[in-house]
């Protein structure tokens, strides 16, 4: 059962068709949402996988390793016990009077426990999907468990413009109703092949591309992870060397290398891609969404000591425009009056739409003191900065670079250059009065009374989106790449 669908519809880019024609392609979903379903639980719990709460992940696997065993007993749980199947013996909620506000029309689809079909609505002749699903095969909890998630993450997607529109759930008796858009663009890959005479460009390929990543980085705002997106993904590091990426532009390469590594630290969320050049190309940045890694980084940065957030401040200041296009995406998306500057009631915004992490108002006016700096009241873009860096990104993606902008932070404190920051160093360069022996021991890591470059580094790297267990610089073997 699970959810094995197309939550996502995809309007082609046809660079050789008249304007008007192109807008009609954009109401068109390429690719046909039909929700299927799969004949045993290995696969049923390899399709709820590809769109569930992040935060089950690790259950997930564990129930994985499990259902083998429950699959083998499922025919004969019903026979040994006597009992209706659980799908037969659930109220679900959803409304009882499909039958008298649909029509049922020809089929689309179907899986072991339903079918898809398009359906007609009685009062306005609308055309729509429905996927019928037969209560009498959800035998165990989880498959009850399944239908009721599907309807709900429908339902908390929908309203967006690449997202299959949900209507309404029904049930009665027998079956429950998923009723939704019914798309009939096409699939995105006979488009790609129907082009004989005319390759499919980069171009076309990334408005495909971005209206793919707007909807991961929606179901990550919802706390969710998509896990299947097509069409075909590079499942392998590619040989640039190669046809055909010879003819591919750099650009190109250089997104595709940033999102096929497998660190999720390292590698570009979904509105970092969306900020990329390759596929910001005629693309607006009003179509950035907020991203969830940014707003945790902001949450993260109220917990970090004083001395890790002056050491932020002074990375912050070393990147160039460049390096800063994402987070000056995401500081625009939150900066609504477009003045400058985030106030309060924009910060506690930007943090609600991160929905399983919504916030007390307490909470957030905590966060914008931490990160606001010149205490006015407001946080600017370099306080934004400093507040929501991708520090282990800035070190994967450019191990040279990053040696060199943390030695030019590091060099902000190290005023009399020996290479090691002191305790009056640190003094004249925070402004804080009293003792500073408590910030300068949580770097100090060999206790000598003094900060090294491999010690501060080591304080940026606590700093990153997930860091764990990060090493000794005196243990490393590689100082390269301290």
């Amino acid at each position: 059962m699970g959810l094995c669908f197309s939550a996502s519809k995809v309007s082609g880019s046809n660079s050789n068709t008249h304007a008007a024609n192109h807008q009609h392609n954009r109401k068109k979903p390429v690719k046909s949402t039909v929700l299927t379903t799969v004949n045993d639980a290995n696969k049923r719990q390899q399709q709820r996988q590809r769109l569930q709460p992040a935060s089950q992940h690790g259950r997930n696997n564990n129930e994985a390793q499990k259902q083998p065993v429950r699959a083998k007993d499922k025919g004969n749980s019903r026979k040994q016990s006597g009992s209706l199947p659980c799908g037969k013996r659930t109220d679900f909620g959803y409304a009882k009077d499909f039958n008298k506000t649909y029509t049922i029309g020809k089929l689309l689809g179907h899986g072991q426990f339903g079918y898809t079909y398009v359906a007609t609505d009685k009062a306005n002749g609308d055309r729509v999907a429905v996927k019928k699903i037969e209560k009498m095969k959800m035998v165990l909890p989880i498959a009850v468990e399944d239908v009721k998630r599907e309807v709900k993450i429908l339902q908390a997607l929908t309203g967006h413009e690449n997202v299959v529109h949900f209507h309404n759930a029904f049930e009665d008796e027998n079956y429950v109703y998923i009723v939704m858009e019914l798309c009939e663009g096409g699939e995105l890959l006979d488009r790609i092949l129907a082009k004989k005479d005319s390759r499919y460009t980069e171009k076309d390929a990334a408005v495909v591309v971005r209206q793919m990543l707007k909807v991961a980085a929606e179901c990550h705002l919802h706390g969710l992870v998509h896990r299947d997106m097509k069409p075909e993904v590079l499942r392998n590091k590619p040989d640039f060397r190669r046809k055909p990426w010879p003819s591919i532009s750099n650009s190109a390469k250089d997104f595709v290398k940033k999102l096929l590594v497998k660190d999720p630290r390292a590698r570009l969320t979904a509105a970092q891609a969306l900020s990329h050049p390759w596929v910001r190309e005629g693309g607006n940045a009003s179509e950035i969404p907020i991203d969830i890694s940014v707003l945790n980084n902001m949450r993260q940065f109220v917990k970090y000591s004083r001395l890790k957030q002056f050491a932020l401040r002074a990375l912050a200041s070393t990147l160039d425009e460049e390096e800063l296009a994402d987070l000056k995406d995401q500081f625009d998306a939150m900066d609504e009056d477009k003045n400058g500057a985030i106030s309060l009631e924009e910060m506690r915004q930007a943090l609600a739409k991160d929905l399983p992490w919504r916030l007390k108002e307490s909470r957030v006016a905590e966060i914008l003191q931490a990160i606001d700096s010149n205490t006015d009241g407001f946080v600017d873009f370099s306080e934004f900065v400093a507040a929501t860096l991708h520090v282990h990104q800035l070190e994967e993606h450019d191990s040279e670079k990053w040696q060199q902008l943390s030695q030019a932070a590091f060099e902000k404190f190290d005023l009399d250059k020996d290479g090691y920051i002191t305790s009056e160093e640190l003094r004249m360069h925070t402004g804080l009065r009293g003792s500073i022996d408590p910030l300068l021991e949580e770097a100090d890591i060999d206790k000598d009374g003094k900060i090294s470059l491999p010690e501060f580094r080591r304080l940026l790297r606590t700093a990153s989106l997930g860091s764990r267990n990060v090493p000794s610089p005196s243990n490393h073997r590689n100082p390269k790449k301290l």
